[in-house]
């Protein structure tokens, strides 16, 4: 019963400030992702650490984090009306020195195998940079509504498909990688955010930019669908590495990677999506 109460408090909690973050602007949900890749990448590379038996390796895993961070700011800046695109040379600087000096490490470093640590810097650049660059993009160029929308489309998948997996849950949806997954859970989850798509369309238009409802039902199939890919990703990497969460900053739901596993993937696609789907709007 504890669990449960921590576990409601950290969790309410956490939606607070990413809510709050989304409402009060593109400063606030810029600092707000760089904290998830701040947490993120120093989950990530503990992770790694634990399969691959690396000694730590502090000037490198510092320097990983300033790349992301490089990373995630140019494409908030870069995509800010204010500054403009035509910004994003400069931009870039930071980063082109990140990659030289990550290269440098490795000709001083003892490391036996160079290229499995430049791999696994390049694992955190990709999976936790990339999608937190993206968001910041999809934030400055569709608007804060949208991305709200996407983020309660995530939550309220894994609410259905929770609800859903431990009433009727029976066939696997993917054994091999998270046990406790079932289709039935799968299903769930789709039904509930296409549901709330629909509520989202005719209640709240104005909210969304005044959506056609067929646009927003596949907006949040596609939420659906990739943050189910997300959850099972993070949980290939856990399983590999035999830990169950990622970290423990978020009393009874684990590390931050454990919150925004669904983001990481789901933020790209989306950002896709919204794109071509704004241009045939126009």
């Amino acid at each position: 019963m504890n669990n449960v109460i921590t576990r409601a408090i950290s969790g309410t909690a956490y939606i607070l400030i990413v809510v709050c973050c989304i409402i009060f602007g593109p400063w606030s949900f810029l600092g707000l992702t760089m904290l998830f890749a701040i947490f993120g990448a120093i989950e990530l590379t503990k992770i790694d650490r634990k399969k691959s038996d690396n000694k730590p390796r502090p000037a490198a895993d510092c320097l990983d984090i300033c790349g992301i961070l490089f990373m995630i700011v140019s494409a908030s800046l870069a995509s800010n009306p204010q500054i403009g695109l035509e910004s994003i040379p400069a931009f870039l600087i930071p980063y082109t020195f990140y990659l030289i000096s990550r290269a440098i490490i490795e000709i001083y470093s003892n490391d036996d195998n160079p290229i499995a640590a430049l791999g696994s810097s390049a694992l955190v650049q990709i999976y936790i940079g990339v999608p937190l660059a993206t968001l910041n993009l999809l934030y400055n160029m569709v608007g804060a509504n949208l991305v709200l929308a996407m983020f309660m489309f995530i939550w309220i998948n894994d609410t259905g498909a929770f609800c859903v997996g431990s009433l009727i849950g029976r066939r696997r949806l993917f054994e091999r990688i998270s046990p406790k997954k079932s289709w039935e859970g799968f299903w769930g989850g789709l039904v509930f955010c296409i549901a709330f798509s629909i509520l989202f369309a005719l209640v709240f238009d104005k909210f969304f930019y005044n959506l056609p409802v067929n646009i927003f039902i596949a907006f949040a199939i596609v939420v659906s669908v990739f943050a189910t890919f997300g959850d099972l990703f993070e949980s290939l990497l856990k399983r590999s590495a035999g830990v169950k969460d990622s970290g423990k900053i978020m009393p009874g739901h684990g590390g931050i990677l454990d919150r925004i596993d669904s983001l990481l993937m789901v933020g790209p696609i989306c950002f896709c999506f919204l794109l071509i789907a704004k241009s045939f709007l126009n």
